[in-house]
């Protein structure tokens, strides 16, 4: 097997990457334990944004309060092992400025049924990122 390269991303390569993939997990905290949801999501002047039903943990209980969370999507290849992966940390909040909101949904089609009225916005604060790529050959 080829050895491999781990190259540490910007986090304006970071957020490039995150852009152009359309799932994404968001990780929060539960009942004092880790949760983990994917999303469809998309990237808008540097935050992520996403939709939620109302009544749901993360329209009723994380973004209300305006809870740390953590944000990552990725693109791997298992078979050559090359790809990348993004994540980012941040306060997720609601959008609660009706124009910008319509804005966002009018952009971000959910893959869910269900009214998806709330829209997510999770500002980040911490972006880190790591790219696989072949290794690059041995000077000698």
């Amino acid at each position: 097997m080829t050895s491999r390269d781990l190259e540490e991303l910007s986090t304006a390569e970071a957020l490039r990457l995150l852009a152009g993939v359309p799932i994404g997990r968001i990780v929060f905290t539960r009942h004092a334990l880790p949760a983990i949801r994917p999303v469809n999501y998309l990237v808008a002047d540097g935050q992520i944004v996403i939709r939620s039903n109302p009544g749901t943990v993360l329209s009723t209980e994380v973004a209300p309060s305006g809870s740390v969370v953590a944000f990552e999507a990725d693109e791997l290849d298992a078979e050559r092992r090359l790809g990348w992966s993004v994540i980012v940390t941040g306060v997720a909040r609601l959008v609660d400025d009706p124009e910008e909101a319509a804005r966002y949904k009018a952009r971000l089609r959910p893959w869910v049924a269900g009214e998806m009225d709330q829209v997510v916005r999770i500002s980040p604060e911490i972006v880190t990122g790591f790219r696989l790529r072949p290794a690059s050959p041995a000077l000698t």
